[in-house]
C-alpha cells in the first residue's frame, strides 16, 4: 500500500497536506491507472452522478490500488456506504448531508467500533477472509475516511453542528449544489465565496479538512488561499474534452492546404 492509499490517504488528508485529486465519471478503469501513474493523490469515483454498478466501483477501485492512488467513492446515498467500503475504498465522500443528525449517521456507517457498519472479513477490505475480525475492524476503523458534502443552504445553518460530529474528517465545499439552491448562475457569486469562507473557518475551527473542486488548479487558487488542502482538480470527461478541444482547435487554426493545378 502507498502512502497515497487507504489509512496512508486519511492521515494526510487529516494533517491538511496539499493533495490533488479528480473525479472519475467513466466506467474505465484507464483513467484511474493514468492518473495514478502521473502521480495525482486520489480520484473520486463519482457513483452520484457517473453510470456506475457496483460491479463497475470494485474494478476502478482494484485499478486505484494497482495505479498506487487513493480511490475514495462519492456514494449515491448512505446505503452506498458499506459496499464501497467492503469493495476497499479509502473513503467515501457522502453527499448532502444538511444536518449533525445525518452526519452522525453517515459517519456511524462507515465505522465498525462505536458506528454501524455491517461486518464482513470476506471482501477485498478484508483481504478476503485473511485478516481476523479484530485486526480487520481496527485497519478499517484507522483507514476510512469520512468527507461530508456541504451543499445546501440547510447545511450551512447546521455548519457547526456538522463539523463538530467526531469521526468526520474533511468538509466538501458543494458549490455547484449551493448556487442551484440559492438561485444563483455561478459558483463564483459573492453569495457563494461568502459561504465558502464560512464553511473553512467553521471546518479549520473543529480540525476538519477541506475538500473543493476546480475545473483547473489556476481556478482553484483561491479555494487554497481560503485552506482548501485537497483539491479535485477536474474530472477524467472534463481532461479529455479540454484536451480534444484544443488538438480540434489547433487543427482547424492550420492554414488552407494549397491544391495543385
Amino acid at each position: 500500500m502507498t502512502s497515497t492509499s487507504a489509512g496512508g490517504f486519511r492521515r494526510r488528508l487529516r494533517d491538511r497536506t496539499r493533495l490533488a485529486g479528480s473525479f472519475i465519471k467513466t466506467p474505465s478503469v484507464h483513467a484511474t491507472e493514468i492518473l495514478g501513474d502521473l502521480g495525482f493523490d486520489f480520484v473520486i469515483i463519482d457513483e452520484e452522478h457517473g453510470p456506475f454498478d457496483r460491479a463497475a466501483i470494485d474494478l476502478l477501485l482494484l485499478a486505484a490500488r494497482a495505479g498506487g492512488i487513493a480511490g475514495l467513492v462519492r456514494v449515491s446515498g448512505p446505503g452506498s456506504i458499506l459496499p464501497a467500503l467492503d469493495m476497499g475504498a479509502a473513503g467515501v465522500v457522502v453527499p448532502h448531508v444538511n444536518s449533525g443528525a445525518e452526519a452522525r449517521d453517515a459517519v456511524a456507517a462507515a465505522r465498525y467500533a462505536g458506528g454501524s457498519r455491517g461486518f464482513s472479513p470476506s471482501p477485498r477490505a478484508g483481504r478476503y477472509g485473511a485478516l481476523g475480525l479484530a485486526d480487520h475492524v481496527a485497519r478499517a476503523d484507522a483507514a476510512v475516511s469520512v468527507t461530508l458534502m456541504i451543499e445546501h443552504p440547510d447545511a450551512l445553518r447546521n455548519l457547526e453542528a456538522i463539523a463538530a460530529i467526531q469521526g468526520v474528517d474533511a468538509l466538501f465545499l458543494g458549490l455547484g449544489d449551493l448556487a442551484v439552491a440559492m438561485g444563483e448562475s455561478s459558483a463564483e457569486a459573492p453569495a457563494l465565496r461568502r459561504a465558502a469562507a464560512e464553511i473553512c473557518r467553521t471546518a479549520q475551527r473543529h480540525g476538519r479538512a477541506l475538500m473543493a473542486t476546480a475545473p483547473d488548479v489556476e481556478a482553484g487558487a483561491w479555494l487554497l488561499d481560503l485552506g482548501v488542502s485537497a483539491l479535485v482538480v477536474n474530472s477524467d470527461q472534463g481532461f479529455l474534452r479540454k484536451a480534444a478541444a484544443q488538438q480540434l482547435h489547433a487543427f482547424q487554426s492550420l492554414p488552407p492546404q494549397e491544391v495543385a493545378p
